[in-house]
């Protein structure tokens, strides 16, 4: 559980735009991941290095998760939650694990192996996982390395047919993406990627890219960012032309893991449609950078605009939080998964001062 003075730094430090609050739902959930509910108000917790699967119930309604069960463990790095028709789907690396009617089986719970055969790997091994309007999982497959280019199914993202037992390819050239949404009115897919390291302090930029043509190829490993050619991988004016550039670019390092376009009404209205982003940080920059979660706006013009959104996660060079993934709840708040304190914040609009509560 998070200690009483990591908590405390936590609240003198967070800085909130006005009128939001920060709220601590859970600190039992240790290396908090992705986030999923069930039908019945179940949250489900995937994590990493823990190789559980947590599910947490407020059995009074009082905005407590109470109730912590551990539905699996021993899994290899069960990162990724989805449910959907009553199962519970589980990522875990190189198999996708489904829990039928599971919130009537929390207590002893089974799964089946609903897909086999992605790779082993754990180096971007581990994955977010999200059904698509058709139906389809959508399952990114990170590169097994730092740069390096190797066959598919690496490095790209899956639409996965799980009746069907195969899958389609629908971007290549994505070093590592853990963390795409859908947009609520096009439909169109939005994901970000990490860009690759020793490089320097500022190069690559991370980037957050939006599929236009399925299919299409992000430039991994041959180029980086827009502009940034792989020393070890050449290519020519033309064969980097091809490549689908980022739709955005963030600073160097940052880690952008979760991505989420914001559906609902509690947020004032320039939060509405907006991308949030969540920031990891960086883990080999001379001086950290990221451990926040910020968004991107459109303008009227059609470009994104950055903006912070939570800031203060990150004391001189000692990380106080690193987020993850997104979750919207049905008031309208926002919950972010913390990894590095095994805890799940809810972000609320209060029409008040900024503030932190526990």
């Amino acid at each position: 559980m998070m200690s009483l003075w990591l908590w405390s730094a936590m609240v003198s430090a967070v800085q909130l735009p006005p009128g939001f609050s920060l709220q601590l739902l859970s600190d039992r959930v240790p290396n908090a991941r992705q986030m999923a509910w069930g039908a019945q108000g179940t949250l489900f917790v995937g994590s990493r290095k823990e190789g559980k699967v947590y599910a947490l119930r407020d059995l009074d309604g009082d905005g407590d998760y109470e109730t912590r069960d551990v539905i699996a463990k021993g899994l290899f790095m069960p990162s990724g939650v989805a449910f959907r028709d009553g199962a519970l789907y589980v990522a875990a690396v190189n198999r996708i694990l489904r829990f039928d009617d599971i919130e009537a089986n929390l207590l002893a719970p089974a799964y089946e192996v609903a897909f086999d055969g992605l790779p082993s790997d754990s180096h971007h091994g581990w994955k977010f996982i999200r059904f698509d309007p058709a139906g389809r999982l959508v399952v990114p497959v990170g590169a097994p390395c730092n740069v390096c280019n190797r066959e598919r199914p690496y490095a790209s993202l899956l639409a996965l047919h799980l009746e069907k037992g195969h899958y389609e390819v629908l971007a290549t050239g994505v070093r590592n993406s853990v963390g795409f949404d859908f947009h609520p009115r096009t439909g169109e897919l939005f994901f970000s990627d990490n860009g690759r390291d020793h490089l320097g302090d500022d190069s690559p930029p991370d980037e957050i890219n939006r599929l236009t043509t399925p299919g299409a190829h992000f430039g991994f490993p041959f180029v980086h960012g827009k502009d940034v050619p792989d020393p070890q991988f050449h290519t020519s004016d033309a064969q980097r032309a091809a490549f689908q550039p980022p739709w955005f670019e963030l600073q160097a390092h940052v880690a952008p893991l979760g991505v989420h376009f914001y559906r609902g009404r509690q947020f004032p209205a320039p939060y509405r449609e907006a991308l949030f982003i969540a920031e990891h940080g960086s883990w080999n920059r001379s001086s950290k950078v990221g451990y926040r979660v910020s968004m991107l706006r459109v303008n009227e013009q059609g470009v994104p605009q950055y903006q912070v959104v939570i800031d203060g996660w990150l004391d001189g060079e000692q990380p106080l939080a690193r987020p993850v993934a997104f979750l919207e709840h049905p008031d309208g708040s926002l919950l972010i998964s913390d990894d590095y304190n095994g805890a799940v914040y809810k972000l609320t609009y209060t029409d008040s001062p900024a503030h932190a509560d526990r």
